[in-house]
């Protein structure tokens, strides 16, 4: 295990002995992205490296927890260091600033300023006190009694302090055009509220004063607001630091802010990005444990000496994600982020390994969810955001980690290939309805329908796919004729339709969307659909025109179908006789060959609930005695 001293210690700075600081009169960092560089080696030795030597029990970092949609931590690690930091490429102004922060004072560079600079150094240790711990004051007062804060050269040794008060700290250019650590305390300014409800109704998920309309969309769009930085919905500090970010985007700054939580244990970094760009670029940085069934990528890992800690297979993973616009029409609309790039850093030299795919092995799943399934999986995850897994040992825990698994590789699993989705089907559908299992899923049937649910969203999601693929007239990324759109088209709707034993209304949604852009295409109407005068269609053309007609039955019958099943109302069930005796304001019950009785509910082929008619003299002899007498005050008759 290398040394946490020796970290990116040989990535071209000079560092002094034990890495708590740069040589004196160091002035290579010239922009913002060697500042970055800078300060990746100084968090990662710091922040990350540092607690993971020092703890017997340090958490790594799990791969799936860097994979969109991130996950909700359960735990807050309080012996973790935890830090915002904002780095702005300028000159602080501090009354015309955006945010609240406690000014340090740079030193004046002048031969004669002496006892100026002491006034300030002076100045600056006691900011530095009032937002210190009582603990630390002491060790920290003899420690840079003669020091600098400012210096960036010394802000190695002030981060283990730094990483100790609530609130965030500021570097800035200072008079010199050199940056420095400008302040301290420093709070973002949230706006959550107006930011949610803007960003809302600029989607079409909010409409104004309509608080229903509001209740039912607000945790789509708080999920997908934060996740398009990076986060779920998650505490104050993580919170404002994303909105902070998003503000200095829309205001053009050159900036980078960073922020390390207790609880996700990841150094996450946001940086502004050149030209017209309306989200800044998001990556995270963490340590985390390659898996053992990963052979080639250890391998590779090993040669090349990447690993933090060979033994345990530890390295340092920096992960780049890609922000994604709020698109209806994609059945993926709930994906806001996605992942770009992923690089493994060397522990000494800082240089990076690209190539490997460590966090989304699609192996590493398909062996996961046979865990599951087998009652095999070790390690933790987070039921519904209210319940933590630990072990599969029993039929509930397995439900609940598939339902976990579902929800987590959702995304993915729809633009999967029909070879490996057709394998992970297989074992879901061989544990979900084995006929072994229908006692146990009998004590559990809601959560069993749950995660067959889950499941049978993604089999119908993925013919959306293939719709939306068709609609431009390819199929598995290759070009098809008219001919074949239609009929690959009218198979997906074919199949879907046994489907809809789980029945979502998005899903349907999309589909007729899907189907409307295939039969409006305009050339496809004039070549094929419109009649021609003297002229005689080919087989071709007959061939596409019955398709047609087919494809538009069939949209026709999913838009009855959805109708149907929104505008359905539950049917009264038919009063018990007691119910009939205690309660006589009840209408009586049908004497007439033509009236009906509701029975429990069914659906015929288009979704259109079936009422079945019964004859009076069955209704009647099914009746007791007792209800089918007059009751007083109906129909003008007294009771006996």
């Amino acid at each position: 295990m290398i040394r946490w001293q020796d970290v990116l210690s040989q990535n071209g700075m000079p560092w002094e002995p034990g890495g708590c600081g740069l040589a004196d009169g160091y002035t290579g960092m010239n922009s913002l992205e060697e500042l970055k560089a800078f300060l990746d080696a100084v968090h990662i030795r710091m922040c990350l490296v540092r607690p993971y030597q020092n703890l017997a029990n340090y958490p790594l970092v799990e791969p799936r927890e860097l994979l969109p949609s991130f996950d909700n931590a359960m735990f807050e690690y309080k012996e973790l260091p935890g830090f915002s930091m904002l780095a702005i490429d300028r000159k602080l102004q501090y009354f015309r600033e955006r945010f609240q922060y406690d000014i340090l004072y740079p030193t004046v560079v002048s031969s004669n300023a002496c006892l100026l600079e002491k006034q300030v150094l002076g100045r600056n240790m006691q900011t530095f006190l009032s937002r210190l711990p009582r603990v630390h004051q002491d060790v920290f007062r003899q420690q840079f009694a003669k020091r600098d804060l400012t210096c960036i050269q010394n802000y190695p040794a002030l981060t283990p302090y730094l990483v100790n008060m609530d609130r965030a700290h500021v570097i800035s250019r200072d008079p010199a055009g050199n940056f420095a650590l400008a302040g301290i305390f420093a709070s973002f300014p949230n706006d959550i509220d107006s930011v949610l409800k803007r960003f809302g109704l600029s989607i079409g998920k909010f409409t104004r004063n309509d608080d229903e309309r509001y209740a039912r969309n607000r945790q789509f769009v708080y999920q997908f607001l934060m996740e398009l930085y990076g986060f779920p919905i998650v505490s104050e500090r993580r919170t404002s630091a994303a909105m902070f970010a998003r503000k200095l985007t829309l205001t053009n700054e050159h900036f980078m802010l960073r922020v390390l939580g207790q609880t996700d244990r990841t150094i996450t970094t946001y940086t502004s990005q050149e030209g017209s760009h309306h989200f800044p670029r998001v990556e995270k940085i963490a340590l985390i444990a390659v898996d053992a069934d990963q052979v080639d990528a250890i391998q590779a890992i090993a040669s090349k000496g990447f690993f933090l800690d060979q033994e345990n297979r530890v390295i340092i993973l920096r992960v780049t994600y890609r922000q994604h616009r709020y698109d209806h029409a994609n059945i993926r609309q709930d994906r806001a982020l996605s992942v770009a790039s992923q690089e493994i850093i060397h522990p000494l030299t800082g240089q990076v390994l690209k190539g490997l795919n460590i966090i989304r092995d699609a192996t590493n799943m398909y062996l996961r969810l046979n865990d599951i399934v087998h009652g095999e999986y070790t390690g933790h995850i987070v039921y519904k955001r209210t319940e933590i897994i630990e072990s599969t040992e029993s039929d509930e825990k397995r439900l609940k980690v598939l339902y976990y698994w579902l929800t987590k590789n959702q995304r993915r699993m729809i633009d999967y290939s029909e070879e490996f989705f057709a394998k992970i089907n297989r074992v879901l559908t061989g544990y979900l309805f084995s006929p072994d299992k229908d006692e146990e899923f009998g004590s559990l049937r809601e959560l069993h329908i749950e995660v067959c649910s889950r499941l049978g969203y993604i089999q119908q999601a993925r013919r959306v796919r293939l719709l939306e693929e068709l609609r431009t007239r390819t199929f598995h990324g290759d070009r098809i004729t008219y001919k074949q759109m239609i009929q690959l088209a009218l198979e997906a709707v074919t199949n879907l339709k046994f489907e809809l034993v789980h029945f979502f209304p998005d899903i349907v949604e999309n589909v007729i969307a899907c189907l409307e852009r295939i039969t409006s295409d305009r050339y496809l109407i004039r070549r094929y659909i419109q009649h021609q005068d003297c002229k005689t269609p080919s087989k071709n053309a007959l061939e596409i025109r019955k398709g047609y007609g087919a494809l538009v039955a069939a949209t026709d019958d999913l838009k009855k179908m959805l109708r149907n099943r929104k505008n359905w109302q539950p049917p009264r069930a038919t009063p018990s006789p007691r119910q009939v005796k205690e309660r006589p304001q009840e209408a009586p019950l049908p004497n007439s060959a033509t009236d009906t009785v509701v029975k429990p509910l069914l659906w015929d082929n288009l979704g259109q609930p079936v009422v079945q008619t019964q004859p009076a003299a069955v209704q009647t002899a099914a009746v007791p005695q007792a209800a089918a007498q007059p009751v007083e005050g109906v129909a003008g008759q007294s009771a006996p």
